[in-house]
């Protein structure tokens, strides 16, 4: 299983979200570059950058940082936020060097732009699922879809989605433990390689969302936190 230390970029700082509000940050790093490096230094081999203000807006804010990230460090980015265009998917993946890009908002409300990306970089794009009690949110967590996750997933995997990024909102921010159930559920049901993401707060419950079957774990506040020693669960995985 792998996992990916994760940087959210907001005013072009390191911060997390409560639960995805955006009322509710924490800035921990002011240097994402910075943090990026001492994640490789711990051993990752991916990292996970999103950018919560184009995420909201839908325009690419943090560009120059995420550029920076992929191409400085060498390590390989999993990215998200706002992307909702070939024009940005194209720059993304074929001129900054990302090695996945995460679809989310643009998923649920452009099939044809989703389409389009999953046939011309196919393992290149993950299909976020950001769900609140089952239903898939847009636009940066600010709205439902009215579409429940496992639907969604079976229906991205019709269209040729390999992977998929999971995260349960309500856990998010929380380091009230990972959403095991759910996670399973979406992997067992869709065969879909499933990174999850939400509420990871110690290194057992690193080991624990392991035992779902997922391909990967997003862990962000609880690295920043010091509650997981991404050094020693990066050996250990």
């Amino acid at each position: 299983m792998n996992i990916y230390p994760a940087v959210d970029l907001l005013g072009g700082k390191c911060v997390r979200l409560k639960q995805g509000k955006y009322d509710q940050v924490t800035v921990y790093n002011d240097d994402p570059i910075a943090q990026a490096f001492q994640f490789k230094e711990a051993g990752a081999k991916w990292i996970h950058v999103v950018d919560l203000d184009a995420a909201k807006s839908g325009i690419p804010t943090n560009h120059e940082i995420i550029k920076r990230i992929s191409i400085e460090t060498g390590l390989m980015v999993d990215t998200g936020g706002g992307i909702r265009n070939m024009d940005t998917l194209r720059r993304w993946i074929e001129d900054y060097g990302v090695s996945r890009c995460v679809i989310g908002t643009s998923a649920i409300k452009d099939r044809k732009f989703t389409e389009e990306a999953l046939k011309l970089y196919g393992d290149k794009i993950a299909i976020g699922i950001d769900a609140h009690d089952g239903e898939v949110a847009v636009d940066g967590w600010t709205a439902g879809s009215g579409v429940k996750a496992v639907d969604f997933a079976l229906t991205m995997k019709s269209i040729g989605a390999q992977t998929v990024v999971f995260t349960d909102i309500s856990r998010d921010g929380m380091l009230s433990g990972p959403a095991f159930e759910s996670t399973k559920e979406l992997v067992d049901v869709t065969g879909l390689k499933v990174v999850a993401s939400g509420g990871i707060g110690s290194d057992e419950d690193i080991m624990y969302i392991k035992g779902s079957g997922c391909e990967g774990v997003i862990v962000g506040k609880a690295i920043y936190e010091g509650r997981v020693d991404l050094k020693k669960c990066l050996q250990s995985v």
